[in-house]
């Protein structure tokens, strides 16, 4: 029986979701604890924001990591949902860095987004497990071609 699940390409994707899963979640908690820290410890403001340029490089870190995990995810278990969800959440992720000037609207587009892409990322570990590798079980229904 060829098991796909082991092969390297599976392994990186696992660990791409579950690097995405976390990532998501610090995305989160900054979001809603640091504005927190920072009206307890007004001395600290100055000192901790990362300014914009943070959200942009996360951002640019979610992307290509959720694309890689969910396309490489969705190829396996042909599920589309985790693939549209996480995709929606990286375009609510955007678009709470568009809204920087406005910080309710930023933290609730970006933690929103965040929770999204989280769930896509846990739907597509779970179908992943769940499912029969269908490119291994395609290869060997047909046979040697």
């Amino acid at each position: 029986m060829n098991d796909v699940s082991n092969s390297r390409p599976a392994r990186v994707e696992r660990l791409f979701d579950g690097f995405a899963v976390c990532a998501s979640f610090t995305c989160m908690a900054h979001c809603l604890l640091l504005p927190l820290l920072l009206a307890a410890l007004p001395a600290l403001a100055d000192r901790l924001d990362p300014g914009e340029s943070f959200h942009i490089a996360v951002l640019l870190l979610a992307v290509p990591t959720s694309a890689f995990a969910l396309i490489g995810g969705w190829r396996r278990h042909r599920a589309s949902v985790p693939l549209a969800v996480g995709s929606a959440g990286l375009v609510l992720m955007a678009a709470g860095i568009a809204f920087s000037s406005r910080e309710a609207i930023e933290t609730a587009l970006t933690v929103a987004g965040s929770l999204l892409l989280a769930g896509a990322h846990v739907a597509n570990w779970r179908n992943r497990r769940r499912s029969p590798q269908l490119i291994g079980l395609q290869e060997s229904a047909s046979g040697p071609a």
